[in-house]
């Protein structure tokens, strides 16, 4: 199965099938554009005679997965729009890498959530087996199987308000400890280096940050001041960073 797919001047996105069979479209996903591309394959692959034949679309850092409810009444649910249009497309199989929520494998259709553990893998044995920090209360259950399927200590923490005032709580013994904190995204990362400097002040001896999802919107100044060193996979952007090791997924150009 090849295809092409071209950018007008104007924005618009075509796209034109060069070789028939089977369809399997991997994308990044992270912007409308990325979906509207993958649309237009769709749509003139179905134009031929697929019967017999297979549809499945990888997405890996889907836009909008963190938008998985209605924050306020009168606003968007944006993840349902996103998962509607791609529902629109009626690929046979869906797979997302490590998605936010367990929301988005419910409002998209035929989808499967691609693990993110030998990443996570990878980067525990090349640190020599650090101490596991699940970052908050949301992220706990997966960091925990994480930690059970490496046999890894792991330590809990949260974030509370004390007077309205945000406090890191952390359960465990971190003296002289290397700490490796696991997550899916990184926006900007402003949490992640408050937890880091608590760990450090609590005797941590090195920090580490492994996301699936590196975003990291205002670049690595601040991280710096309180990290060691970031692991993530290219699933949002390719980064060109010495503070930061990337694991390149393949089909992503």
């Amino acid at each position: 199965m090849k295809y092409e797919t071209k950018k007008y001047k104007d924005g618009q996105v075509t796209s034109k099938i060069l070789e028939f069979g089977d369809l399997v479209v991997t994308c990044r996903g992270n912007s409308y554009e990325d979906l509207f591309s993958v649309a237009s394959i769709k749509e003139a692959w179905d134009r031929l005679d697929y019967n017999g034949h297979y549809s499945e679309l990888n997405i890996m850092s889907l836009i909008g997965q963190r938008s998985d409810r209605r924050f306020n009444e009168g606003e968007s649910f944006d993840l349902k729009v996103i998962s509607n249009f791609i529902n629109g497309m009626d690929f046979k199989q869906v797979n997302i890498l490590h998605p936010h929520s367990s929301v988005t494998l419910a409002l998209i259709h035929n989808s499967e959530s691609i693990s993110h553990f030998e990443f996570v893998k990878k980067t525990y044995e090349k640190l020599n087996h650090p101490l596991l920090i699940s970052p908050d209360a949301g992220a706990y259950k997966t960091t925990h199987e994480i930690a059970e399927k490496l046999n890894a200590d792991l330590i809990p923490s949260n974030k509370v308000r004390v007077n309205g005032e945000p406090k890191i709580q952390i359960q465990g013994n971190l003296d002289s400890k290397d700490c490796l904190i696991v997550d899916d995204i990184a926006d900007g990362g402003r949490t992640f280096e408050y937890l880091a400097k608590e760990l450090k002040r609590q005797g941590a001896n090195k920090v580490f940050l492994y996301v699936t999802h590196g975003q990291f919107n205002y670049g690595f100044d601040e991280l710096r001041e309180s990290i060691d060193h970031i692991y993530c996979t290219n699933s949002f952007r390719d980064i060109e960073d010495d503070f930061v090791t990337q694991y390149k997924i393949e089909g992503l150009s």
